[in-house]
């Protein structure tokens, strides 16, 4: 599945853009302003952005450009003819492609395609999984379940999306503070005593023995990982 975003203060280009992407491989996000095109970004993991150039609060140059701090997703600018100067701006500062009003919808579906197989190729995007596999725990991430060695596991929803975390990037080191950004989508103050605490209680869930962990391990002074476990 990938996730799209469509930004554009016009809402009937919205609705007609969904319409020339339906695909039951493609999910569809919404937003009007530039802005809100940011906060999307912050909660969802979009794999292709259809810009708009002129809407109010944040156009949508200034809108890539803060999201190319961050990403390197593909961001297909939607222009009208008489913004060519923009369309420059927008390809020297990291847009991918541009579309011109009034839109071809077999252009649009093609231009997409084109820029999510690129994006794939190069490695630099991932779909998400529904389901994760480290060792002897598995997640269903449709049905939220989790099971350890076939037995399931209860969780509260916030040890389930660190563990999802985790999962997702077997090996990988999260800081305290990358955790709770993530987890609890807020910005980091005292984080490490709660990441602390929800870490401890999945280990009283999930290992044999909590003080000799097969799979959630500290790294001193890093954070945590998941290992696949002996």
């Amino acid at each position: 599945m990938y996730n799209i975003l469509i930004c554009d203060d016009d809402r009937d280009i919205v609705n007609a853009l969904k319409l020339y992407l339906a695909d039951p491989n493609y999910q569809m996000f919404e937003a009007f302003t530039g802005q809100e095109a940011l906060d999307i970004m912050e909660d969802q993991d979009i794999h292709l952005i259809l810009m708009d150039i002129m809407m109010p609060e944040m156009d949508g140059i200034s809108a890539m450009t803060k999201i190319r701090v961050h990403s390197n997703v593909p961001v297909i600018l939607l222009t009208a003819k008489s913004e060519d100067t923009d369309k420059i701006l927008g390809l020297n500062v990291g847009a991918d492609d541009y579309i011109t009003k009034p839109f071809n919808p077999v252009e649009v579906a093609a231009r997409v395609r084109s820029q999510l197989r690129r994006y794939f190729q190069l490695g630099g995007g991932a779909v998400k999984n529904d389901s994760y596999q480290v060792g002897g725990i598995q997640m269903d991430d449709k049905s939220k379940a989790v099971t350890l060695d076939g037995e399931p596991v209860s969780l509260t929803p916030k040890e389930y999306e660190i563990l999802k975390l985790l999962m997702s990037n077997p090996g990988k080191v999260y800081s305290p503070k990358e955790i709770y950004r993530v987890v609890w989508k807020e910005k980091p103050y005292g984080s490490d005593n709660t990441v602390a605490v929800h870490i401890r209680h999945l280990r009283e869930k999930l290992e044999i023995n909590p003080a000799e962990p097969r799979y959630l391990k500290v790294v001193f002074g890093q954070g945590y990982k998941l290992e696949k476990g002996r």
